[in-house]
């Protein structure tokens, strides 16, 4: 399915996973790029995002970066029905996020971002060994990359970016990098039908791909 064609001529890309201030600080120095932050003011995540989803829409820089998503609360329940430590209830919890997404959508209240850019910490895993991330950290609450890495990348590879970040590097350069090598690609399927694949994927199936920080 191609979607909707923006008329606008900025690309949108929500910002997930590790995102911390002092990236966000680093791209809002580039020429290149808006970042449009959540009011602090809505408590609600869902409505946050619809709302500086909107606004971005709106600007004219060639990137505007939005460090919200409406999925944000879908993704976590997700993550966490993989968990075995999360306790039960979680499978009906997503549902119920799931639910509350799509009629958002369908109310009009939001459209996806053109891209998403998925932000992982990397691991060192010893002395002298390379820093790695595996798509299998999105799993835990802490990272909340799993269901972007996972089911959404895999039903629009071209519409997700990866980027691994270290302790010693925040990620400024890797993102903006990123940006730069974004893939044109058919457009995201409806929300309801997105949301529907992410019932069906197995969580195991992240870990066939490593992810390095080189």
């Amino acid at each position: 399915m191609i979607g909707p064609v923006r008329r606008e001529s900025s690309t949108v890309v929500v910002l997930v996973g590790a995102v911390a201030e002092p990236l966000l600080a680093g791209l809002a120095r580039s020429s290149n790029v808006s970042l449009v932050r959540p009011p602090d003011e809505e408590k609600d995540s869902l409505t946050a995002a619809a709302l500086v989803l909107g606004q971005a829409a709106r600007r004219a820089s060639p990137y505007v970066l939005v460090p919200a998503d409406p999925l944000a609360e879908v993704a976590a329940e997700w993550a966490a029905m993989w968990d075995l430590t999360a306790g039960p209830g979680h499978a009906a919890a997503f549902e119920e996020r799931a639910a509350a997404a799509v009629a958002a959508w369908r109310a009009g209240r939001f459209e996806l971002p053109d891209y998403y850019v998925a932000v992982t910490r990397a691991v060192r895993p010893g002395p002298g060994a390379a820093p790695v991330a595996s798509p299998e950290g999105g799993l835990s609450p802490g990272d909340g990359t799993g269901m972007y890495l996972g089911p959404l990348r895999a039903a629009r590879p071209g519409r997700i970016e990866a980027v691994v970040t270290t302790a010693d590097d925040e990620g400024t350069d890797r993102v903006l990098q990123a940006l730069r090598t974004l893939r044109h690609g058919p457009w995201w399927p409806p929300p309801d039908e997105l949301l529907d694949q992410a019932r069906h994927f197995f969580a195991g199936s992240l870990g066939d791909r490593t992810l390095t920080s080189e």
